[in-house]
């Protein structure tokens, strides 16, 4: 059994009690576009999604774009599998969230903002239009002209990108867009559009709160601050944890492993497994080959102990990832379809295993030529599954 070292940082912004969001609102709207742009940019904070691009940057290129009409756009649409943070904070601090998007809005000069809502989180509907209600009310006291409304989505994995989100809003196809133009330019409705998933607008609030010195203390050089992980699978400790960015994968799994952890799979489907023998050199963050192996995380970390065949996990990946494709590009449809047939065939004899070699180069051409995340992150599980755990593909 491994020890629980308690070597992980572990912080309580996000959860934390919300009833200042009135006084944050009223302050930060009074400070200039520029001083709150700054403060993102040098708190580094970057988008919690899993791209991690730097949010102040993207504030900042809209507030730059040329357009009378701009929007602030909440992406809570959470179909990562593994995934479960966003819909507690809109459950339990949905505040936080309605105040920096009108933050956002003041510095872009944006009036409207939008929440993109998963279908499965209907149930969230209710006491989400409950608050903005409240929120949208107090704007009026303090004379700021900002609405939110939410649009349902209707459970496509694929408009978690932000580009196929846009096309599902505008009554059309979820299918993503080339790019560029790129959303801060030209977003939804062809305007220059902020959009920040459900945790970076909570990241942002912490950030206008406290300042950006106290976020950028947090975490380590190129992945500063906090960052929620959806706990998951073979652990004694599921749920959602607020920890700093930077760990090694070893010290996760000391302290969330069952003591029999043979491979975690950080990022959801479209992450990476990583195995036993990789832990140590295995970061999580954003810090690239700087200090070993770094992976970015949009927050789902699944362990499998050694009663799990990676056979099994890899089969349910590849059909949940035929299933969501949009079918847009060639890459992806017919790649999707193949791998999991590939793997079948392999497993059941009537392929040797030097096919998988074949599949290893179809997922890395899917990676290359695919138009979206979606067909470009099959790779990732598909080839640290079967290079990992070859034998379980085969026997």
């Amino acid at each position: 059994m491994m020890n629980n070292t308690n070597q992980l940082k572990r912080a309580d912004f996000i959860f934390k009690n919300e009833n200042d969001w009135k006084e944050i609102l009223a302050k930060n709207i009074k400070r200039s576009q520029q001083v709150l742009i700054n403060e993102l940019i040098s708190s580094e904070l970057k988008g919690r999604g899993g791209a991690g691009f730097p949010t102040g940057l993207k504030w900042k290129l809209s507030a730059e774009a040329e357009s009378e009409i701009k929007y602030v756009i909440c992406n809570a649409d959470e179909g990562e599998p593994g995934t479960f943070k966003d819909r507690e904070i809109l459950s339990l601090v949905p505040f936080k969230v309605l105040t920096a998007m009108a933050i956002c809005g003041h510095v872009v000069g944006a009036k409207e903002g939008f929440i993109y809502l998963r279908g499965e989180y209907f149930f969230l509907k209710s006491s989400l239009n409950q608050a903005i209600s409240e929120f949208e009310e107090y704007c009026k006291t303090i004379h700021l002209d900002f609405s939110v409304k939410i649009f349902m989505g209707s459970g496509a994995y694929i408009c978690g990108e932000e580009t196929a989100l846009f096309e599902s809003m505008e009554g059309k196809r979820g299918e993503p867009r080339n790019k560029p133009p790129y959303p801060a330019i030209s977003g939804y409705m062809n305007k220059p559009t902020v959009i920040n998933n459900v945790e970076t607008l909570a990241h942002a609030y912490t950030i206008f709160t406290y300042g950006a010195k106290r976020f950028y203390d947090l975490g380590v050089q190129y992945s500063r601050g906090t960052k929620l992980f959806s706990v998951s699978g073979d652990t004694p400790k599921p749920g959602i944890y607020e920890l700093e960015l930077g760990m090694s994968l070893t010290d996760f799994v000391n302290d969330f492993g069952d003591g029999d952890t043979k491979a975690v799979q950080v990022g959801g489907a479209s992450g990476f497994l990583v195995p036993r023998k990789r832990f140590a050199e295995t970061n999580i963050g954003y810090q690239g080959k700087l200090t070993g192996i770094s992976l970015p995380t949009g927050g789902s970390m699944m362990l499998f102990n050694s009663s799990r065949s990676m056979y099994n996990v890899l089969d349910n990946y590849l059909e949940f990832f035929r299933e969501e494709s949009c079918g847009q590009c060639t890459p992806c449809r017919v790649g999707c379809q193949q791998l999991w047939i590939g793997i079948k065939a392999v497993k059941s004899g009537e392929k040797n295993a030097l096919y998988l070699e074949k599949l290893l180069r179809l997922s890395e051409t899917m990676q290359w030529t695919s138009k979206c995340g979606l067909g470009q992150s099959v790779a990732n599980s598909f080839s640290s599954i079967v290079e990992n755990f070859r034998e379980e593909m085969i026997y």
